[in-house]
C-alpha cells in the first residue's frame, strides 16, 4: 500500500492550482474566465504579467519534480525509477484534472511535465527547453513551441537512454498526452487561426 499512498500524495501535489490561486490572490479573479481561460503560466502572463507568471511556472514545475525526487525513497525504495515515473504521471494528471477544482478547468500539463522530466532526465529536458525557446522566438506560437519541445524531449531521451528505457516510453506517452491536451490549438494552427503570443494576442495555450 505504501506506493499507492505516494501516488495519492503526488496527485494531490499536482492538483494544487497555482495559477488559479495567483488569480484569486493578486487580482481577485477566476483566471478560467479571463484570457484563454487556461490555468497555465502563459495565461497568467497574459492577464497578470511576467513576474507572477514566472513564479507560477516555477511552482508548476516544482510540483512535478518534487514527487519524482522525494517520494520513491520513502514509498517505493524497491523500484525507485518505475515508481518515480508513476509519481510524476500522477502529478501531471493532478495538474490537468485537479481535485481542488472539482476536476474542471485545469492546465495542459506542459510545465508540470517539464518538472517531471527535469528530475528524470535533466540533459534531454534542457535540450527540450532550448527547442521550446527557439520555436517560440521564431514562430511566436506558444502552443507550437510546447508541442515541438515535447517531441524534442522524446527524441533526446531515446538517443541518450535507449528506445526501450522506461523513461523513453514514458516520454513518448506524455508527448502523446500533450498533443491531446493541445488538440484545439493544433486545429487552429492548421487553419491559420492561432494567434501569435509575442504580438499580445489571445493565444490559447
Amino acid at each position: 500500500m505504501m506506493p499507492f499512498a505516494g501516488l495519492l500524495i503526488a496527485y494531490l501535489a499536482g492538483s494544487i492550482p497555482f495559477a488559479y490561486l495567483a488569480g484569486k490572490l493578486f487580482k481577485g479573479i477566476d483566471l478560467r474566465e479571463h484570457g484563454s481561460g487556461n490555468l497555465g503560466a502563459t495565461n497568467v502572463f497574459r492577464v497578470m504579467g511576467w513576474k507572477i507568471a514566472s513564479v507560477v511556472m516555477i511552482l508548476d514545475m516544482a510540483k512535478g519534480a518534487l514527487p519524482v525526487l522525494l517520494l520513491p525513497a520513502r514509498f517505493a525504495p524497491e523500484s525507485p525509477v518505475l515508481w518515480a515515473i508513476a509519481f510524476g504521471i500522477a502529478a501531471i494528471v493532478g495538474h490537468v484534472k485537479s481535485v481542488f477544482l472539482l476536476w474542471k478547468g485545469g492546465g495542459k500539463g506542459v510545465a508540470t511535465a517539464g518538472g517531471v522530466f527535469l528530475a528524470l532526465a535533466p540533459i534531454p529536458s534542457l535540450i527540450s527547453l532550448g527547442v521550446w525557446g527557439i520555436v517560440l522566438y521564431l514562430s511566436g506560437y506558444v502552443s507550437l513551441a510546447s508541442l515541438s519541445s515535447a517531441v524534442a524531449l522524446t527524441i533526446a531521451v531515446v538517443i541518450m537512454m535507449g528506445v526501450t528505457s522506461p523513461v523513453a516510453i514514458t516520454s513518448a506517452l506524455i508527448t502523446a498526452f500533450v498533443f491531446w491536451t493541445h488538440r484545439a490549438n493544433i486545429g487552429r494552427l492548421r487553419r491559420g487561426e492561432e494567434h501569435r503570443f509575442r504580438r499580445g494576442a489571445k493565444a490559447a495555450t
